[in-house]
């Protein structure tokens, strides 16, 4: 079973997604010393490509000019992947491969090609494996997406690519949602039409990367994927560190891991607290729900995007579908409202000539909430809660106030709960929304997103953001009010964009005719007057 073996370590491919693909030479000197004793044979050092959009190190090209600079153990073979669609987008595929691989292998450093393809482009590109055959290249095939496919579909594909003269074809577990029995019965579907090596690429959502490589060996897959410290794509994938261990345990053959186990501290730890891979509770939920761990990856590297918004664009996301990363449909949860503001609801009745109390979801509303509850109770301002967390009593909030769809989506049920009227461009709403809140009570302020300032008619407003906050400003003035008071609103570091985007909609906001004057009254870092609770 483990005569056949082969260990690839795809570290600098799949770990370049977070670093644009620019490893110092010192690293991966030591990664080629590292990992040539702990038993790996093949390492795909990067893509092959040549598509730019901004600047991408070395291995996001391995052009056979730097390739050659690098000092390769003996017993490495190197690996390079392609895309698919990067050939699919040439005039021809053999044009394509002509491109990116201008020698025969017996001239070059690479000695495996592998093409990424999703299962609609490997009919298409069937014909790049003769043609790199023909030049000496070994060849494989790696199935993205692969764990939702029906048994007919995988196996059809198979007999097909069984007609090549294939060395190895992978599948991946793209979105990490796959568990070891799952696993097997791919294998088991795959052998149904393909009769030779079978290769395996897990990646670690739920915590089973190592689990499912294991499994997949076990069921007969004879390659077998890992990065140091698992670094990759979204949560990463099986640790190379842990997997040597117990291939070498298989092969009954007693290997150094100690300069891998350096590496990965020396280099690697320090980088994955910068970049963050690793599975977590998000990525977790994106593997269950079959959702593109790059959405999560995008948000977590955002820090506009809190706890509450990254679980809201994951439940949208598995209501509606994200096992495709779609940078707009992510985009999209933050912007939404482009077309004209409209609305069925007036604040003024409620909000005129009254102070109108904002409270967010800072500290510092907890640390003062029994103050805030006594000032509320002695001095009658409307109180206007953002989205769902408070501080306060239930009892004390007169409305709550949201706008992000995604968000409004997650947050139904607790809306229910807690029984308050709820302020939201309802009308502009997507129907599944809309559908969400039937039966409650709903006050529908219209909202439209336009850069550059703020207008404020009487069912609806114009904002610079989809920022609540910004809604909540745009309801108080429209409404009349003759205050806004806030609270919760402690602010961020000054190089955290949140404070920048903040500072820009308070600006815009005095800077409106119709304007209300703003007191914080708990702490705050934003540029707004501010006194203390406690003298009011």
């Amino acid at each position: 079973m483990t005569s056949n073996l082969n260990f690839l370590d795809c570290t600098l491919r799949d770990g370049g997604y977070y670093n644009s693909w620019d490893f110092k030479d010192s690293l991966v000197t030591e990664y080629l010393n590292a990992v040539s004793v702990s038993g790996v044979d093949f390492v795909e050092l990067g893509l092959r490509s040549r598509k730019g959009g901004g600047f991408k190190g070395m291995f996001a090209f391995c052009p056979e000019q730097y390739l050659e600079s690098l000092a390769i153990p003996e017993n490495l073979k190197i690996g390079v992947m392609v895309n698919a669609a990067e050939l699919l987008a040439a005039d021809s595929v053999e044009e394509g491969l002509g491109q990116l691989f201008p020698v025969a292998a017996s001239k070059s450093r690479v000695d495996l090609v592998r093409i990424a393809c999703h299962l609609h482009e490997v009919l298409n590109v069937l014909g790049a494996i003769p043609w790199l055959k023909s030049k000496g290249y070994l060849v494989g095939i790696n199935l993205m997406q692969i764990s939702s496919q029906p048994r007919s579909e995988v196996v059809g594909l198979a007999g097909m690519i069984n007609k090549q003269p294939l060395d190895v074809l992978y599948f991946a577990d793209s979105l990490g949602s796959m568990n070891p029995n799952e696993v097997a019965e791919k294998i088991r579907w795959l052998r149904e039409g393909w009769s030779g090596d079978i290769g395996v690429h897990t990646h670690d959502n739920m915590g089973m990367a190592l689990q499912n490589s294991l499994r997949a060996l076990d069921e007969g897959a004879s390659w077998v994927d890992s990065t140091i410290t698992g670094m990759g794509r979204g949560p990463g994938n099986s640790k190379t560190e842990e997997l040597a261990i117990e291939i070498s345990h298989r092969r009954s053959d007693s290997r150094s891991l100690v300069p891998l186990f350096h590496l990965a501290a020396q280099y690697f730890r320090p980088m994955q607290q910068r970049y963050g891979w690793g599975t977590n509770p998000f990525y977790y939920l994106a593997g269950k729900y079959g959702i593109h761990p790059t959405y999560i990856q995008e948000m977590l590297g955002d820090s506009r995007y809190d706890e509450a918004d990254i679980l809201a664009v994951i439940e949208h996301l598995r209501l509606v579908g994200g096992r495709k990363f779609s940078a707009d449909a992510l985009d999209s949860a933050r912007v939404f409202y482009h077309g004209a503001s409209s609305g069925r609801w007036s604040p003024v009745a409620d909000f005129e000539g009254r102070d109108v109390l904002i409270m967010g979801a800072g500290p510092g509303a907890g640390e003062h909430s029994r103050a805030i509850e006594t000032f509320i109770k002695s001095h009658r301002p409307l109180v206007l809660a953002l989205n769902t967390p408070s501080a306060i009593s239930e009892s004390l909030v007169d409305y709550r106030i949201a706008c992000h769809p995604v968000r409004l989506l997650a947050d139904a049920k607790k809306h229910r709960h807690q029984l308050h009227p709820v302020i939201m461009p309802y009308s502009m709403l997507p129907v599944e929304v809309q559908r969400s809140y039937e039966g409650m009570q709903i006050c529908d302020f219209g909202l439209s997103v336009r850069p550059g300032g703020f207008e404020f008619d009487e069912t609806g407003c114009v904002s610079p953001s989809s920022l609540v906050v910004a809604y909540a400003l745009a309801a108080a003035s429209s409404g009349k009010a003759k205050r806004v008071l806030m609270v919760g609103f402690d602010g961020f570091g000054a190089d955290d964009p949140r404070t920048e985007e903040m500072e820009d909609i308070l600006t815009l906001y005095r800077a409106s005719d119709e304007s209300c004057p703003i007191l914080a009254i708990t702490p705050t870092r934003y540029n707004i007057p501010l006194t203390s609770i406690y003298l009011m």
